[in-house]
């Protein structure tokens, strides 16, 4: 009787536990049900990661001055403003055209932004009407977003007929007759190889767009139009400026979330650093670059340049000494070098880095060393939440996992079946029954590497992928534009021409000129820490120098290396001077500067910007009104180098007196012409 007793108050309690429980859960859901608004408000306006303040780290050395070298503007280049406007006699374009030209474009981000600005050009060029151009990679067969396709899926396309209504004519879409040619593939064709000249659209595709009505350009080399055109032909550079920097605005949802990201970078009140590795597998198979690697990463860029070699992209060997190659400045700088350099340039640990562009060919493990020396190493997908990300992509269908790898291996009744037809005995035993393979043996890239001559083709998944990336590296495009540093570890693609961080410091120097980018010497950077190899986490101050007197040549230095080398091949990774004035201060700070900087005082000259900057744009100039002849402290400069390589255990040195005074004069002449002196 007891033991009933006690068993139907133990199930009692038991109940009055589970109701409890249910009642508490109900609760839960209402409160979040009334409260889900304010919830979602407090959640995406929160800083997604978070660093100490430098201000909290730094405050014991980081002085007025060295915050002014670190971040502040290129005194000698706030003189160079955008102006892309038209300057000579230039008409608006006739609403009676010779024609369409309707335009298919492949390639990645900085192909297809190169190759729609000489798009736009050739149209003009040729007094064509211009269909809004199709990206290869964002088609709706591709599986990604229904809504957002084609051009819309990354473009403003409003915006980008809006702004260049003055200078060519755009339509959405062929007419209906010459959209169902096109299908049929009954109207002209021209594929057009990278730097094309103008005479060959005069005198080849005008008048086959004047007996057809139409023509269809297939461009797929990243450009379609020579970087630099004749002097006579100078306003299409400016509108290559127009169509570049003002007609192309990404789509509304990406802008708003890369702001989003320059906003949560700026949260603490502190600057920002941009860096783009740079190492993409075609980049580093293309330059021989393979043997930076130690692993199966090798072995795959190996391969992609013995396809590269076979396809006639690549003109040399399979085989490339990656080492020779690095220290003659043809490979990337690895992030390792990228964080030795910024600090001994005296950036302190705790810097924000945003590391920009795709996916780095190796994975996140080559950061380490980046994570290790800054703490506060971040990129888009810690700034931002995943919901935000897919947000941009719309509303996609459904794609199936792609099906398992077909056996590429004869099967065991085929052999047998050759055997027995073979031909006149004698003949050899039949093949051995094949040893089973495993799952984990025939998966992934290294099946097809050993069974078949060529990559296998992407899956519809693959494809939505690289369809993503264009938004992907829209938005740190924008982020880069808009750093207040910029440091590129590569700037060619897997073609030899300008990559993305060519397109990001060509976009810097036309919006703010000024804006610290830093262009370095690979080769020189290479044999420097090559030298030092065995002391480059020691605080010595001898190669410290010598690596913050290359950073500070490159502000300048490295605008005439791409004005020599990057504006042959793209026109967008240089737009001066074409597209740039010169403000009336810059004559009186010429007259102004020393003797002995006077080749520097004025880098307009080499620049060879003339043009004196309309009399409107007077008020929008930068004010310059620092003090001159003030100078930063050396000494700051070596407490800040200090204090960085103290948490890597390093031992601090002191170089020899004499040599060290050496450097400090060229140091100090140095700094005057990046604008360190107050």
């Amino acid at each position: 009787m007891m033991r009933k007793f006690v068993n139907s108050k133990l199930k009692w309690l038991a109940l009055f536990g589970v109701v409890l429980s249910a009642g508490s859960l109900f609760a839960h859901f209402v409160l979040a049900m009334r409260t889900g608004t304010s919830v979602a408000e407090y959640t995406t306006s929160i800083t997604v990661f978070s660093w100490r303040p430098v201000s909290d780290n730094a405050a014991g050395y980081l002085t007025a001055a060295n915050r002014r070298r670190l971040w502040g503007p290129v005194k000698p280049l706030q003189y160079l403003h955008p102006h892309a406007n038209p300057r000579r006699n230039y008409e608006a374009p006739s609403l009676k055209t010779n024609g369409f030209i309707f335009v298919r474009i492949q390639g990645g981000f900085h192909d297809i932004r190169n190759a729609i600005c000489d798009a736009v050009v050739v149209s003009r060029l040729l007094n064509g009407t211009l269909i809004i151009p199709e990206l290869q990679s964002t088609t709706s067969s591709k599986g990604i977003s229904s809504n957002f396709k084609s051009f819309g899926y990354v473009f403003n396309e409003e915006q980008f007929i809006a702004a260049l209504a003055k200078d060519v004519v755009i339509e959405r879409n062929l007419p209906g007759n010459l959209k169902t040619a096109r299908r049929k593939k009954e109207i002209p064709v021209f594929k057009v190889p990278r730097s094309t000249s103008t005479e060959f659209y005069l005198q080849m595709v005008l008048p086959v767009l004047k007996r057809h009505s139409v023509v269809e350009l297939l461009i797929s080399d990243g450009g379609c139009l020579q970087a630099v055109l004749p002097l006579h032909l100078e306003e299409y550079q400016r509108l290559r400026c127009r169509v570049a920097f003002h007609a192309l605005q990404f789509r509304h949802e990406v802008q708003v979330l890369a702001n989003k990201i320059v906003e949560r970078l700026r949260a603490s009140g502190q600057p920002f650093l941009a860096y783009y590795p740079g190492m993409t597998k075609d980049a580093l198979a293309y330059h021989g670059c393979a043997e930076l690697f130690q692993d199966v990463h090798a072995e795959l860029i190996q391969y992609r340049r013995l396809w590269m070699i076979k396809h006639g992209i690549v003109k040399g060997n399979l085989g490339v000494d990656s080492v020779k190659q690095h220290l003659e400045g043809s490979c990337p700088l690895l992030p390792e070098e990228v964080a030795i350099l910024l600090g001994a340039y005296g950036y302190p640990s705790n810097t924000i880095i945003y590391v920009s562009g795709g996916e780095i060919f190796g994975g996140q493990r080559l950061l380490i060393p980046l994570h290790a020396l800054f703490e506060n190493v971040v990129d888009r997908t810690s700034l931002c939440t995943s919901s935000e990300l897919i947000s941009i992509y719309g509303k996609e269908r459904y794609l199936a996992e792609p099906p398992p790898l077909e056996n590429l291996q004869f099967t065991k009744e085929a052999k047998v079946d050759a055997w027995k037809t073979s031909g006149p005995r004698p003949r050899p035993l039949p093949p051995p029954p094949a040893r089973p393979k495993y799952p984990y043996n025939i998966e992934g890239w290294w099946r097809w590497v050993a069974e078949v001559d060529k990559e296998p083709e992407p899956t519809m998944i693959e494809l939505r992928t690289n369809a993503h990336k264009l938004l992907w590296e829209a938005i740190d495009y924008m982020v880069s534009v808009e750093a207040d540093v910029f440091i590129p570890g590569f700037d060619r693609d897997g073609k030899g021409h300008p990559n993305f961080a060519s397109m990001v410091m060509g976009h810097r120097l036309y919006q703010s000129a000024a804006a610290k980018t830093f262009r370095p010497d690979r080769k020189v950077v290479a044999s420097i820490l090559e030298e030092f190899r065995d002391n480059l986490y020691e605080s010595n101050r001898t190669w410290a120098r010598s690596i913050h007197k290359i950073l500070s040549q490159s502000l300048l230095d490295g605008l005439q290396q791409s004005l020599k080398h990057s504006k042959p091949l793209a026109f967008l990774s240089h737009p001066v001077p074409e597209c740039s004035c010169m403000a009336h201060e810059a004559t009186e700070a010429s007259s102004r500067a020393p003797k002995s900087s006077m080749h520097h005082s004025n880098p307009l000259e080499f620049l060879g910007v003339q043009y004196p900057c309309p009399s409107w744009m007077e008020n929008d100039t930068i004010s310059v009104g620092d003090k001159e002849g003030e100078e930063d402290s050396d000494d700051a400069d070596d407490s800040l180098i200090r204090q960085f390589f103290q948490r890597t255990g390093g031992r601090p040195q002191v170089a020899n007196p004499e040599s060290s005074n050496k450097e400090d004069v060229s140091l100090e002449d140095q700094e005057e012409l990046e604008g360190a002196e107050g």
